[in-house]
């Protein structure tokens, strides 16, 4: 993508080809020197016996809440109506254990979750690790800098392995870059799906528990009863899980030993032999004996398996080897447990089936179960909510969703956020689907189709990763994917039926997302196109001289910009239209980048821009999509830290005269000296030193001042008073005033574009620019400081 977006860039400036243009490039260049000593190799620490105890302990809180409420529906959504034949009992026994085998356990815990991203799980981290191994990111804003940073891993292809092929195959044409960006979309919107659907669905199973003990309560009080219970959960989002937490692992647990006790009890007191449901004959013959009826049956199966997308998106601050043990431990044994007791108590109990599992619990422990199943439903329905709003800040983090509010809820795990704006949107949603169906059946036709869609999407995007990540062997690659698509194809033909009995639910929403998840990317890819096109040649700038053809104010302004090299138009269109600039001028660059986090001593880079009389200089800031971007109160404290720090660097630099590490330097030193010669232009001679300072950077690692007092010849004196002088002089400016410059382009449809263009950006995405955060906001920038510059371009 970005050899792609230089040819554009080169095309357009033809005319500037020449000395000029390779002046512009040296005195601006990409900021591979600054990058390249922050190198260094992540390691994973390796946890001891027991703290992998107490992680695998702690996970079952945050990861399988969802995946431990299924037995409170499944047979239900199985059995709409009633069981004719208990061998039909048996047979849908044999299809969750099978499906819980080879979904859960053997494609997400032992395969899936090992392509976390740094412990990161879902859609988008599979997408970022995609980004890394091959250029197929939409909107082309990384340069090779950034691969130098230490969470930055990526590995390298062999010219004709099948995995350097098929990434030249997707980098090819910006429609497959599309096409792979909209997959990804979809699976996102359908968490999204899951994160309205789970608490409906949970919570009105849980709190159909009452009626059981009350036959003739209407059905009516079982809804207001949940909704009451969801809108009590909401409400709490806002103090985050982190203060709750610490109840969620215990109640999961007792919750599993519960249901797993009590599936052993059933099964020892009512029909021991469902437990040859562990032979597959008994699908064949469930599948025979049903015909379309049991084909369609396995939209309620499927429920069995729900959750499974959840484990994947809550992976963050557990390991995998604590979510696989916790699993194979508790998880899977109590799931299978509680399934068969259930089916061994319907054998017996054929018309129990619509409370088939409350009607399972032994007289004598009813409530107690009621308020665990309860308080278990509630805890799946929080891991939920907490994945979608993880998986819409990912979203941001991309481009992809328009900024809203993300507020950290935790100052121990970042990864806990709670997203306002997003919460009470789930929470009105899911108030209309439990109002509105009243019936598990319908909102569990829903869940199915959400759920097996995000698992077709998974597969997708894991067969990549295995390509171009793992680089396994194209039979391994085969099997997974045959696999798993015989499975899950299976489902999602059986969740077509059911489409106009709930199951059109999540599709609608998931329309709605995904278009304002588009519309927002496009007009997002555009403006950074308009940013590249438009940006201004530094030969312009080093044409108006020191004082850029204006008067120099006291103060510092910070213009933001999406670009991390050259000049962006807005700096132009601002001293076009006003006679004053300040005396230092930094460019920001606040930039996402598909890793998990940047360290905060890798997050800043910062070079000069321009002889040292220009006094203008780059700052770019990276992020990675679970970091928290403060941006806030700290920011602007950092950027100067980092500036101030830069320029003492660029000092201790200027030292060196004869030194080997120096003289490594000194051809392209020469060549850059010919170049600004070549093009005397008032003060070029002067700044030789100055552009050649981030060359020397690239090799010699940073020093101790110590150190660097032995290696500076006579120079070293005149370099510290220029040094003192510089840093006095930027504090002088700071304290005079720093302004905030901040672009505000609107984006309009061109009079001949197609009328559904006009649709999508004058009205969509016009309206979620007006709805969404600005930056300024973002960037806690108070409105004094504050000077936004706006200009308007067609596409």
């Amino acid at each position: 993508m970005e050899m792609a977006s230089r040819v554009e860039i080169d095309e357009d400036s033809d005319n500037n080809k020449g000395s000029m243009w390779d002046l512009d490039q040296k005195l601006d260049q990409p900021m591979d020197e600054e990058a390249g000593r922050l190198k260094n190799m992540y390691r994973e620490k390796k946890s001891s016996a027991l703290l992998l105890l107490r992680l695998a302990f702690q996970s079952l809180g945050v990861v399988y809440g969802d995946l431990g409420t299924s037995p409170l529906y499944v047979f239900y959504n199985t059995f709409p109506g009633k069981i004719e034949d208990p061998e039909d009992v048996v047979g849908a026994l044999s299809l969750i254990i099978y499906s819980l085998t080879l979904i859960p356990l053997l494609k997400y815990v032992f395969v899936v979750c090992k392509a976390n991203d740094n412990g990161q799980g879902g859609t988008f981290a599979l997408y970022s690790l995609l980004c890394r191994h091959a250029k197929i990111k939409t909107i082309p804003n990384q340069h090779r800098t950034d691969e130098e940073l230490t969470t930055y891993s990526r590995s390298t292809f062999h010219e004709q392995s099948f995995a350097a092929k098929t990434k030249r195959w997707l980098e090819r044409h910006v429609s497959r870059k599309n096409a792979l960006l909209i997959l990804v979309l979809v699976g996102t919107c359908m968490v999204i799906g899951d994160g309205i659907l789970t608490p409906a669905i949970s919570v009105l199973s849980a709190a159909g528990g009452i009626k059981v003990d009350h036959p003739n309560m209407s059905n009516d009080v079982v809804v207001v009863v949940a909704v009451v219970i969801l809108v009590g959960l909401f409400s709490m989002q806002h103090y985050g899980t982190d203060r709750v937490s610490w109840l969620f692992a215990p109640v999961v647990l007792l919750w599993f030993l519960v249901i797993g006790g009590i599936g052993i009890f059933n099964i020892w007191k009512y029909d021991s032999s469902v437990l040859k449901a562990f032979s597959p004959v008994y699908i064949f013959r469930y599948f025979k004996r049903g015909g379309k009826e049991g084909w369609t049956s396995l939209g309620g199966i499927m429920l069995s398996i729900t959750g499974t997308e959840a484990l994947f998106a809550d992976l963050a601050h557990f390991p995998v080897s604590a979510v696989q043990l916790a699993f194979t431990a508790v998880v899977f044994p109590c799931l299978l447990l509680a399934y068969s007791g259930q089916a061994a108590y319907l054998m017996t109990h054929k018309d129990h089936v619509v409370d088939a599992f409350y009607r399972s619990i032994p007289d004598s422990i009813y409530w107690p179960v009621f308020v665990i199943a309860t308080a278990a439903a509630i805890v799946a329905s929080q891991a939920t909510i907490s994945a979608t709003f993880s998986i819409i800040k990912q979203a941001l983090a991309h481009g992809c969703f328009p900024r809203v509010k993300v507020v950290h809820t935790s100052r121990k795990f970042l990864g806990q956020i709670y997203v306002p704006d997003i919460n009470w949107i789930l929470m009105v949603l899911c108030i209309a689907v439990t109002a509105g169906f009243k019936n598990q059946s319908q909102i569990g036709n829903a869940y199915g189709t959400a759920v097996v869609i995000v698992m077709l999407v998974t597969t997708l995007l894991m067969t990549l990763i295995m390509i171009l990540v793992w680089r396994c062997h194209w039979i391994l690659v085969l099997l997974f994917t045959g696999l798993s698509l015989v499975v899950e194809c299976t489902y999602f033909s059986a969740v077509l039926f059911k489409v106009d009995q709930g199951g059109w639910v999540p599709l609608v929403i998931a329309a709605a997302f995904l278009l304002i998840m588009y519309v927002w990317h496009y007009g997002t890819v555009k403006r950074y196109e308009f940013e590249m096109h438009s940006k201004v040649s530094m030969a312009w700038i080093l044409g108006l001289g020191p004082s850029l053809g204006l008067v120099r104010v006291p103060g510092i302004g910070l213009v933001y910009t999406e670009l991390a090299s050259g000049v962006p138009h807005i700096f132009s269109h601002f001293i076009t239209n006003l006679p004053a600039i300040h005396s230092v001028v930094v460019f920001v660059c606040v930039k996402y980048l598909p890793v998990y986090t940047v360290p905060e001593e890798e997050r800043f880079l910062v070079k000069r821009i321009g002889p040292k009389s220009f006094h203008m200089f780059r700052c770019v800031a990276r992020y990675g999509y679970k970091d928290l971007h403060k941006k806030d109160d700290d920011f602007e404290k950092k950027l100067f830290d980092n500036l101030f720090l830069f320029v003492r660097l660029e000092s201790m630099m200027e030292g060196f005269s004869d030194s080997d590490e120096y003289s490594l330097y000194g051809q392209q030193t020469e060549q850059l000296r010919d170049g600004l010669l070549n093009n005397n232009n008032g003060n070029t001679t002067s700044s030789n030193i100055d552009t050649t300072i981030s060359s020397v950077d690239s090799i010699v690692p940073v020093r101790s001042p110590m150190h660097a007092n032995f290696t500076v010849r006579s120079s070293g004196q005149a370099s510290s008073q220029t040094e003192t002088d510089e840093l006095e002089f930027l504090n002088s400016c700071r304290d005079a005033g720093v302004v905030h410059i901040l672009g505000n382009t609107v984006v309009r449809a061109r009079r001949d574009a197609r009328f559904y263009k006009k649709i999508a950006i004058d009205y969509v995405y016009a309206f979620l620019r007006k709805i969404c955060r600005e930056n300024s906001v973002i960037f806690n920038v108070p409105h004094e400081c504050l000077l936004n510059v706006g200009q308007i371009f067609y596409v």
